[in-house]
């Protein structure tokens, strides 16, 4: 008989605590051995995707996602070698984060916990589950997992996998658990006493939805709408570089640029060289009309484009008359994801750092390195835009909070009340 969704989420919560308690060596040795079983099943995971693949063609699925959907060889290494990775990192559980002398013998202690209970739905990428996954198991985490219908045949057999090597680790299958209609994802969401934390992947319209359609917490960001300003001091060479790899290299991706603004100071030498290059790429180019003065084959901007994700070969430039300006337009416009400056002004690179108001804000380098893996915090369940516990890319600490230990011999709050009432030390000790 198929278990309620309810059920499953009571089974999970009771498996959060047994997974809480459990030993380094052991969340490590299931992160081990599901890397073993993707390495020996390589064959069937790309076979499953490609019958995904085929079908997601066929319903003519656009072909951004399609491309979030495929996996080939270059992709399971990079998985491996991330939960390679992530075994090698500290163990985000039980770290002291503060201890403090209360009195004499009265010790208290800010320790690192996990969150609990997780509930992550994700669109098309099923290395997202293997990602999520892993980070789960890492930081003690019991985890809900929802991934697309296009991608159903992958997540399916990675899910297999994973629940099968976590097993052989002794940790309980009740906290990793698959859930697979969006009718258990609506039920998921009304359980705000059993679920602790919902992190969604997706589009911006999608995370918009699952962030109005629950009580629970949310960690995500609703949209990617990435920035790259070129600076009147930026070296062309590494503008045009830094340009490309942030709109080409990846596009269907949060982290790639959709917007460049460029110094009006620079834009007659820079523009006409960085269109050439982009165009080789086949990227689409909307303009604002000083844009279109300078190069006039280029699509006339619209408004809408200023706070458009793209997730395709198209890029939209903006002329600015100040690195003020682009400040403005970015902190207005954009999403808080990430967005880059050019510039060889160290004064510029401060202002720009220090005013725009993204959750990862670079110097003279591409967007693209905003990302878990790149950040060395293993593999990342997701990119946070908001202001709460996590911001940026999410890795291992982003799924843990902490409590208070405080112990004592015998101490009562009596003696530290009243007339002659004993003094607190509150003495730092970490």
């Amino acid at each position: 008989m198929t278990q309620s969704i309810s059920t499953k989420v009571k089974k999970a919560k009771q498996a959060s605590f047994s997974l809480a308690a459990a030993s380094e060596a052991k969340r490590n040795k299931a992160l081990f051995l599901i890397a073993k079983a993707i390495a020996c099943s390589r064959e069937l995971i790309l076979k499953e995707n490609q019958k995904d693949i085929s079908e997601a063609k066929a319903a003519k699925i656009p072909e951004a996602l399609i491309r979030r959907l495929k996996l080939d060889e270059a992709k399971l290494a990079e998985m491996l070698s991330g939960i390679k990775d992530l075994i090698a990192l500290e163990d985000p559980i039980g770290r002291i984060l503060a201890r403090t002398e209360l009195d004499t013998g009265l010790i208290l202690e800010k320790v690192s916990v996990p969150i609990g209970v997780i509930g992550v739905i994700f669109e098309s990428r099923p290395d997202a589950l293997v990602q999520i996954s892993c980070l789960a198991i890492k930081s003690g985490n019991a985890v809900m997992l929802k991934g697309g219908s296009e991608a159903r045949r992958s997540n399916a057999i990675f899910f297999s996998l994973i629940a099968e090597a976590a097993g052989q680790a002794g940790i309980s299958n009740l906290a990793l658990q698959l859930l697979e209609t969006r009718e258990d994802v609506k039920e998921m969401l009304t359980l705000h006493s059993y679920i602790d934390l919902i992190i969604p992947r997706g589009s911006n319209r999608f995370v918009a939805h699952i962030m109005q359609s629950t009580k629970i917490p949310v960690l995500g960001h609703a949209s990617g709408i990435c920035h790259a300003y070129i600076d009147k001091d930026a070296d062309i060479g590494k503008a045009i570089a830094i340009t490309l790899d942030a709109k080409c290299q990846y596009p269907a991706v949060c982290n790639a640029i959709e917007t460049l603004l460029v110094h009006r100071d620079i834009a007659r030498e820079f523009l006409p060289k960085a269109a050439e290059k982009l165009k080789e790429k086949g990227v689409e180019l909307r303009g604002c009309k000083r844009t279109k003065e300078i190069i006039p084959s280029v699509k006339g901007a619209a408004e809408e484009d200023w706070g458009a994700e793209y997730n395709d070969l198209i890029l939209s430039i903006k002329i600015v008359d100040s690195i003020g300006e682009a400040i403005e337009h970015i902190n207005t416009n954009g999403s808080h994801h990430t967005d880059t400056i050019v510039t060889q002004d160290d004064q510029a690179k401060r202002q720009f750092l220090a005013e725009v108001d993204s959750s990862s804000v670079i110097a003279n380098a591409s967007t693209r390195f905003a990302d878990g893996f790149r950040y060395g915090l293993g593999a990342e369940v997701g990119i946070a835009t908001g202001k709460i516990h996590a911001r940026g890319p999410c890795g291992l600490e982003s799924l843990t909070i902490y409590k208070y230990r405080l112990a004592g011999d015998g101490h009562i709050v009596a003696d530290y009340a009243g007339i002659g009432a004993k003094r607190f030390t509150h003495r730092k000790l970490a």
